[in-house]
């Protein structure tokens, strides 16, 4: 079973809350290395369905926490290789087209296996609320594109410059957070340290996705 399939099938056993036997493992951060070491096995307690949802989102947010501050290249240079897809309204895959918030979503998703609320305003009470001065590759940056708050999303790249899908008749791509549009209509950003402050509909919301990756999983 190939490492995507073994973490996917680990974080759909958390997400439900079922009695499994999972592997943690953890990056040498010190030493600067790259190997993967497995750690003593932790068994998950029976939890309800809810709980579960709770648990799914602060676990696996958790290591998307530190999988992005150690390694935010690889998620930027995921992001990058999705520069000229059309932009598409309600689409979620490259082949279809993407807008601002499913682009983002299939990143973070795709690279990390991580899954982000499908709305931007739902993504914007996910992590932590950052200033400005104090963003990183891998922050999430908010935009009033509608007279509406947080109503658009992108990646933070570094060096003042994000990645997104901008709108209708464009396709991903990079842009200046200094410049006058998006400077204008700057409206937050967030790091994502998992916490979360979803009601329990969009919780559910996520915890539903879940179900389904679960049902397309099977035929894998």
């Amino acid at each position: 079973m190939s490492l995507k399939k073994a973490l996917l099938s680990q974080i759909l056993g958390l997400s439900l809350g079922l009695s499994v036997s999972i592997s943690a493992f953890a990056v040498d951060a010190a030493a600067g290395s790259d190997a993967i070491a497995p750690s003593a096995e932790v068994v998950v307690p029976k939890e309800s369905m809810f709980q579960a949802g709770r648990a799914y989102i602060s676990r696996v947010s958790d290591r998307l926490a530190d999988t992005v501050s150690g390694k935010p290249e690889e998620l930027i240079n995921r992001a990058m290789q999705v520069i000229g897809v059309r932009y598409r309204w309600d689409a979620e895959l490259p082949q279809s087209g993407l807008d601002g918030s499913s682009f983002v979503g299939y990143v973070f998703k795709d690279k990390l296996g991580f899954l982000l609320p499908r709305k931007s305003t739902q993504m914007s009470r996910v992590g932590k609320p950052i200033n400005r001065d104090e963003l990183q590759p891998g922050d999430l940056v908010f935009f009033n594109t509608m007279r509406l708050t947080f109503s658009h999303v992108g990646i933070y790249v570094g060096d003042n410059k994000f990645i997104h899908s901008p709108s209708k008749g464009t396709s991903v791509r990079v842009d200046d957070l200094s410049s006058l549009y998006w400077d204008k209509r700057f409206d937050g950003a967030r790091r994502l340290d998992g916490s979360d402050n979803l009601n329990d509909s969009e919780r559910q919301e996520l915890l539903d996705e879940v179900k389904e990756i679960k049902r397309k999983s099977r035929s894998l």
